[in-house]
């Protein structure tokens, strides 16, 4: 079988860059237009890609002052996508950290029936004490407690999911017998932060239960996307480090019991695209001189845990930063960016730039043929099984890439040409349905006895 690229379209307001509010072609307020959305799911759904992904957080993100601020709630907007498309998959970010299992399974199983099977959950603990705070608590809870938490979760939503067998409906008219009341099993969970006695109200999906995603690199990320996910999404500077994450979370999942090939690997890519290289450089210097760096340097500080007024703006990072180790926040994402800082020797106004595009993911600069073809070395080197595609710049970035890399990776063979027959996401990722775990899997058919014997 062709092994083809499993592209995510990562859609954010006006582009993941920091400043694409500012051009003259943006709509500062797309981040609240339907439209706007509807738009871009559609222009990711003439790309053939798998998925589209909204992130989310239960705060207000950064200083409304930097950038277009505030988001609209991610199921509610693709139950809205859901009606607008036909094929691709709609992934929400919803945090185990601040929802209950019991309303969060209720709302992804409802949009997996709208949609026809194409939900998916990006799983996230949520760092930060601002959202903490926003629950009632004082500071966040700590790393380890968070991915504790959210396995706990994870297993109530499975045993909600599984709480109505695919056949409990019977529907039969004649005898007055809607459901099978022997085909409904209610959790009964009682642990260490969850108590959920009653069956889910909503009937099993089509996926049996949505695509399950993960976005932490850290060594708790890792452990749970090796137990649980089926696509990571992932921040990686170079082919070599994407090889060495993409080799070690495989390696755990078999350790695991898992197919190794049931957890697809999707790593953050920004790419500005131009006819020409020249041309390339330009949108990304366009992009880059319309950074406020005051912003950049606030944001900073408050990532890397150093004072206000901590950072120079043409110096180098401290030498005496935080070790990993005294993060409790977004662990991963931490160390890379000091890596990077470290390892390119950047000031921190060089750093700024190299984080205004993608928050420490790939920012790719090059003609379509270019980014193609780091596309392709990425995906044929064993560094991904395609990518999270994070355009700049929306709709402009999204539509540059759908119509001028696009072409290039499927006459490549690459990517597919067109959907063919009706697919739940799960069919797409190549992973098999769920089984309930209340309907025990039939034993593989016995030989049958000759006529001899019978």
């Amino acid at each position: 079988m062709t092994r083809h690229l499993h592209l995510n379209a990562f859609l954010m307001s006006t582009g993941h860059h920091e400043a694409s509010w500012r051009l003259p072609e943006s709509d500062p307020y797309a981040h609240v237009d339907l439209a706007h959305y509807v738009r871009l799911a559609r222009t990711a759904e003439r790309g053939t890609f798998d998925s589209l992904f909204l992130a989310d957080g239960p705060q207000l993100w950064s200083s409304v002052g930097q950038r277009p601020a505030g988001a609209l709630e991610p199921l509610t907007l693709l139950t809205a996508l859901a009606t607008a498309t036909e094929h691709i998959g709609l992934i929400a970010t919803a945090s185990t950290s601040y929802n209950s299992p019991y309303n969060l399974a209720r709302k992804f199983a409802s949009l997996d029936i709208i949609s026809g099977g194409r939900a998916g959950w990006n799983i996230v603990t949520t760092a930060g004490a601002e959202a903490a705070r926003n629950f009632g608590l004082d500071a966040e809870p700590a790393h380890a407690d968070r991915y504790a938490r959210a396995a706990e979760f994870l297993d109530v939503a499975l045993k909600l999911w599984d709480s109505w067998e695919d056949d409990a409906i019977v529907a039969d008219k004649a005898a007055g017998v809607w459901g099978d009341d022997a085909k409904i099993h209610p959790p009964r969970h009682k642990g260490t932060y969850f108590s959920v006695e009653g069956a889910l109200n909503v009937p099993r999906s089509p996926q049996g239960y949505p695509l399950l995603v993960q976005a932490g690199s850290s060594e708790d990320g890792k452990r749970f996307a090796a137990r649980h996910a089926e696509a990571v999404f992932t921040a990686q500077q170079t082919v070599e480090d994407a090889r060495a994450f993409y080799a070690d979370l495989k390696s755990r999942t078999a350790r695991e019991g898992r197919n190794p090939d049931h957890i697809k690997v999707l790593p953050g890519i920004v790419p500005v695209i131009g006819s020409t290289e020249a041309e390339a450089r330009a949108h990304e210097q366009e992009l880059e001189d319309h950074i406020v760096h005051t912003h950049g340097v606030a944001h900073l500080e408050r990532l890397l845990h150093l004072e206000p007024g901590a950072l120079d703006l043409d110096a180098p990072l401290p030498d005496d930063l935080p070790p990993e180790s005294a993060i409790e926040g977004a662990k991963s994402r931490y160390t890379l960016i000091v890596r990077l800082a470290r390892r390119e020797r950047l000031t921190v106004r060089q750093l700024i730039g190299r984080l205004g595009g993608g928050r420490g993911h790939l920012t790719f600069t090059g003609t379509p043929e270019q980014v193609a073809d780091a596309v392709e070395a990425w995906f044929t080197q064993g560094a991904a099984d395609g990518f999270n595609i994070m355009p700049p710049v929306l709709p402009s970035g999204l539509d540059a890439f759908v119509d001028h890399v696009v072409p290039l990776l499927r006459a490549r063979g690459l990517l597919r040409t067109e959907y063919g027959p009706r697919q739940t996401l799960r069919e797409r990722y190549g992973l098999p349905r769920p089984a309930n775990q209340h309907v025990p899997e039939l034993p593989a058919a016995l030989p049958q006895p000759s006529s001899a014997l019978v």
